[in-house]
């Protein structure tokens, strides 16, 4: 089995019931059964892990994602296994498919310390540990007691904490992280952000992304935007060229996109957020597929507007 360096699983779509996502569905009618749940949950893990992947990202605000990490990673040996967490929401919706609300966002020191006490369980596996959602409407990146425990956390478990960022002024918000420094040293060093065909805006700041700093990319699937829909007819020359390259390639365009992002950071770790194994396995065609220059270069022409694409994300729902 080959270990593969360059992408992982995040976990939120095996946590919790449901997830932001293109398709408009209808509220579920029959029962959540939550231990089948949570059985199906490990059993992406373990498929992941025995396909080679070995980074997992997770967060308090994936519903069980983190607890069944814990629990999973219990059953393993393998110092080669690396999670990143998070803190700063936390999952209300109680496993309920029609819940009005799923999650809370809180950047106090109060919750930093109320969920560092469950993620350090991850130990000695996890690596990062990161603000999640940093907005500068929070104040967080200005919290002289947040950034100091932080700071404390890193040196006391030697791993790096970052922040994720999400939302049209993310390039505002990497570069105000990352010129935060705490003793005289840099205090972030992961930068989980989102990245795709689409939403190409953290190019501008490669440079952020270097001398040792962890990129780690997220949404590359643009939720589910990727994928040929009557409602976006903006987009249909992307759908017809994915069509042309899924052809040629014989994978779905989730491994081509998945193969793009890699090829644009090869230092990155781009998440699959697959929640099933048929997926995964999908997913990770991605490591078959060698674009060519030609072929990076036109699917970089189908960027949008950073407000272009957050503005449609905002119109998505839970399902």
């Amino acid at each position: 089995m080959t270990k593969i360096s360059n992408i992982g699983l995040g976990t939120a779509a095996i946590g919790r019931p449901l997830y932001i996502n293109i398709k408009n569905t209808t509220k579920e009618s029959g029962v959540f059964n939550l231990d089948d749940f949570k059985l199906k949950g490990k059993q992406v893990l373990e498929s992941a892990y025995e396909k080679g992947i070995r980074y997992f990202d997770t967060a308090p605000g994936y519903g069980m994602s983190e607890q069944l990490l814990i629990e999973w990673l219990e059953e393993k040996n393998d110092p080669s296994i690396k999670v990143g967490t998070k803190w700063g929401y936390t999952y209300v919706a109680n496993f309920d498919p029609n819940a009005e609300i799923h999650e809370v966002k809180e950047h106090s020191l109060s919750k930093l310390n109320e969920q560092w006490e469950v993620s350090k369980q991850l130990l000695p596996h996890l690596s990062f540990y990161q603000i999640h959602s940093a907005t500068l409407d929070t104040g967080v990146l200005e919290n002289g007691d947040v950034l100091k425990r932080l700071h404390d956390i890193k040196k006391e478990h030697n791993i790096k904490v970052g922040i994720t960022a999400s939302g049209a002024n993310q390039l505002e918000i990497l570069k105000k992280a990352s010129a935060i420094s705490i003793e005289n040293e840099t205090l972030f060093s992961v930068y989980q952000c989102t990245f795709n065909m689409f939403e190409q805006s953290i190019r501008e700041i490669d440079h952020v992304f270097k001398n040792g700093n962890q990129l780690i990319i997220k949404e590359a699937l643009a939720n589910g935007r990727v994928f040929s829909n009557n409602n976006y007819p903006e987009y249909n020359s992307f759908y017809s060229y994915l069509e042309k390259l899924e052809n040629q390639f014989q994978v779905g365009r989730d491994a081509i996109i998945l193969s793009y992002c890699t090829s644009i950071y090869p230092e990155a770790i781009v998440l699959s957020g697959a929640n099933n194994e048929t997926h995964l396995a999908s997913n990770l065609n991605a490591t078959t597929v060698k674009l060519t220059d030609t072929q990076i270069n036109e699917l970089s022409k189908f960027k949008v507007a950073a407000e272009f694409y957050w503005n449609e994300r905002k119109k998505l729902t839970w399902n």
